[in-house]
């Protein structure tokens, strides 16, 4: 029996579900990609401090080890384990609860205002309705289930404050240790 495109990928994704839980880390998505014959298994992996190489290593091989034992992918297969980006993708609808403020780009399957793109930020969830503010059309309501793609945006102007605060507070601090020293 040959297991259907959306059964493989279900049984990929209830497995790497398994093994980042057991390793402590989040299964941000799972997904199965490339030419009949030859697939591609694609999992993103996450945790509060950001994926070291180390935990996908892990992850890789844990999985690795569970498929082919398993065996139910009858072809050779490229595992692939990573970070989800900087521009992660949004996958379920506890994902715009987490990420409210920040900024994203959307597409959805129908249009809104006459609209399926958008730009701008996040501002929650609510009775399975994302709420965005729309760069384009202000605020926006859509049912989760009508977005085909979602990712967050990188917010440059928050990575630049963020930055000049972090090399402030090391010159707190090395100001602090030389009045120390100095004593």
């Amino acid at each position: 029996m040959v297991m259907s495109a959306g059964s493989l990928e279900d049984r990929v994704r209830e497995i790497a579900e398994r093994a980042a839980a057991e390793h402590g880390l989040e299964l941000v998505h799972a997904e199965i990609a490339g030419p009949e014959g030859k697939p591609i298994l694609r999992i993103y992996i996450d945790k509060p401090d950001g994926v070291t190489h180390t935990d996908c290593s892990a992850i890789s091989l844990h999985l690795g080890t569970v498929l082919d034992v398993e065996d139910f992918i009858h072809s050779a297969y490229t595992l692939e384990v990573s970070s989800p980006g900087l521009e992660r993708g949004l996958y379920k609808p506890a994902d715009y609860e987490r990420f409210a403020g920040s900024l994203a780009k959307l597409k959805t399957r129908v249009a809104f205002g006459g609209q399926r793109n958008f730009r701008g930020r996040i501002v929650g969830l609510t009775d399975s309705k994302v709420i965005f503010d729309d760069k384009t059309s202000g605020r926006v309501e859509m049912p989760f289930e009508t977005i085909v793609k979602a990712n967050l945006e990188l917010d440059v102007e928050e990575e630049f404050r963020r930055m000049k605060e972090h090399e402030a507070e090391l010159k707190e601090t090395a100001r602090q240790q030389n009045d120390g020293a100095n004593q």
